[in-house]
């Protein structure tokens, strides 16, 4: 590993598990100093908080406590999230309220917070974690679709305002990566969806965390210096010719 990060703070939510335990992970051993939020306490940072980031309070909080603590945020990375299943049609307001609060509202909310330290300041650089689903449409996905795509166009909007004030702004556009998120694709339930869904990635497998961490850690260096309001696909070539042609299983 390299010093990539030296002397930076990152804040990391979803920090205790799957992209964002990955995340904490790799940027510590990039020199970082890496800071959490999950609803448990996260093991893989410097110093962590238990906040739901739909909380605004709470989020606030946290986000004041761990720029006093450190006297700065460098960087930001929103991967906190959860999945969804049902269109329009049977998605009950509770599940639709669940996923879109947690995957748009949080990030906005995380956002809003540290993007203050970082006006301050003068500089920054935020990750937001979209998904592919942020860009085309899946079946069965109306509410984790429409907050992947929120994400996609709040992440644009951010870098507006912010790019001339030294902050960037991007966000990350995973495939199918190995996470506890993405366990449920294994419920017989879904029948094949899993092997369907990997067989239209272009390399031919899901990808892993670590993976998507390589590119968190790209975005916020000093590499992506000339680099906001981009969406950058990290999916094995999944939306290099396969997008949309997952309907339902037929088996």
């Amino acid at each position: 590993m390299s010093d990539r990060l030296k002397d930076r703070v990152i804040l990391v939510t979803g920090a205790d598990s799957g992209i964002g335990a990955a995340c904490a992970a790799r940027f510590t051993a990039e020199g970082a100093t890496v800071a959490g939020i999950d609803l448990d306490e996260p093991q893989k940072v410097d110093r962590g908080w238990i906040a739901d980031v739909r909380d605004s309070a709470a989020v606030e909080a946290a986000v004041s406590d761990a720029a006093g603590y450190y006297g700065r945020i460098d960087g930001l990375v929103n991967a906190a999230g959860v999945s969804g299943h049902g269109g329009v049609n049977d998605l009950e307001e509770e599940e639709w309220d669940r996923v879109v609060d947690i995957n748009l509202k949080g990030t906005y909310l995380v956002s809003k917070h540290v993007s203050r330290v970082m006006l301050e300041q003068g500089s920054g650089s935020i990750v937001n974690l979209a998904s592919i689903e942020g860009i085309v449409g899946f079946p069965s996905q109306a509410a984790y679709n429409a907050s992947k795509g929120g994400v996609v166009l709040l992440t644009k909007n951010m870098a507006a305002d912010f790019g001339r004030r030294g902050i960037r702004v991007n966000c990350l556009c995973p495939g199918l990566i190995e996470t506890p998120m993405t366990v449920v694709l294994e419920d017989p339930a879904f029948g094949k969806l899993k092997e369907r869904f990997v067989q239209h990635h272009l390399l031919g497998r899901a990808g892993q965390p670590e993976e998507v961490a390589a590119a968190a850690l790209f975005l916020l260096s000093d590499d992506a210096s000339f680099i906001t309001a981009h969406a950058l696909a990290v999916d094995g070539g999944f939306l290099g010719g396969f997008a949309g042609l997952m309907g339902p299983d037929e088996s």
